[in-house]
């Protein structure tokens, strides 16, 4: 099961290029920091935006750096079902231990549509899947019980909840059991979303403070609620500023402060304004990020 502190992996440009060895540098970067898995082409890295060249290569950069120190779900994910079975295949030939695939977006497929998108991805390549669960940006949301009949196929193993709400987990849980691996795609409700249940989280601001959200986690598995809580509040300001504006254009401007990458988004994503930068700069400084 995957668990913990896994980063929705930023994917760096340079003068509008993709920069492999900035991104390559950075993946090894978060496996030194603590990190317990790597996400590459989820909507934190721009996938919208890539190329299927693009996609496949940073799926396969990732892949190269980690060599099994950590696991590697790759974003798959696509309003196609024959382009989310192409990316897949691709994902497990250039040896990801997952795939991370998001509800098709902008189809608004019904319950049973998402079903069989699903399964049809499921019976197409032999790979474990997490399920991307995010209403705010696909319009569609998996019910539990869809995702209970999901569960019941032997590699849909887990699932990404980005719905915020605090009751999913609880009710996941009693519906397909502690084994399905649920993990949260919202930081700032990471601390009741492991207390309703949860394992994890596929993090944005892990991007930047993966030491401290890796820590979050640890003291969280040995029970250490003291520590939890100290981590929880010195990176909640953070939380919310990385937020201000859409991601992941804030936190690429927060990288490009640490000296990971240029601050640079491809269109429709513009850099943030000033106004944001300073609160993202205030709760780096909060978190101990900066001076």
């Amino acid at each position: 099961m995957f668990s913990g502190s896994i980063t929705a992996l930023i994917t760096p440009f340079s003068d509008g290029r993709l920069d492999e060895a900035a991104f390559q540098k950075f993946v090894e970067w978060q496996i030194g920091e603590g990190t317990d898995a790597l996400v590459p082409c989820g909507t934190t890295g721009e996938s919208p935006t890539l190329t299927h060249e693009e996609d496949m290569r940073v799926t396969a950069l990732c892949v190269e750096v980690a060599k099994g120190r950590v696991p590697v779900i790759a974003g798959t994910g696509s309003n196609s079902t024959d382009e989310a079975i192409q990316l897949t295949q691709h994902a497990k030939d250039a040896g990801a231990d997952a795939a991370l695939v998001v509800t098709p977006y902008y189809n608004k497929p019904t319950q049973e549509g998402l079903y069989q998108h699903f399964r049809a991805i499921h019976d197409s390549v032999e790979l474990p899947i997490v399920i991307y669960n995010i209403p705010g940006r696909c319009i569609v949301d998996m019910s539990v019980g869809t995702m209970a009949r999901l569960a019941e196929l032997p590699n849909i193993i887990g699932v990404k909840d980005a719905t915020a709400d605090l009751v999913r987990p609880a009710l996941t849980r009693m519906a397909i059991g502690s084994g399905f691996a649920q993990l949260s795609g919202e930081d700032a409700t990471i601390v009741p979303f492991l207390a309703q249940g949860g394992h994890g989280c596929i993090s944005v601001t892990s991007n930047i403070a993966p030491r401290l959200c890796a820590d979050l986690h640890a003291a969280w598995k040995r029970r250490d609620l003291d520590r939890v809580a100290e981590v929880n509040s010195r990176l909640m300001p953070l939380h919310q500023a990385l937020f201000v504006e859409s991601n992941p254009a804030p936190v690429k401007f927060a990288a490009s402060l640490l000296g990971h990458c240029k601050n640079e988004v491809r269109l429709p994503m513009i850099t943030i304004q000033r106004e944001t930068e300073a609160k993202v700069q205030d709760a780096m400084v909060y978190a101990g990020l900066l001076n």
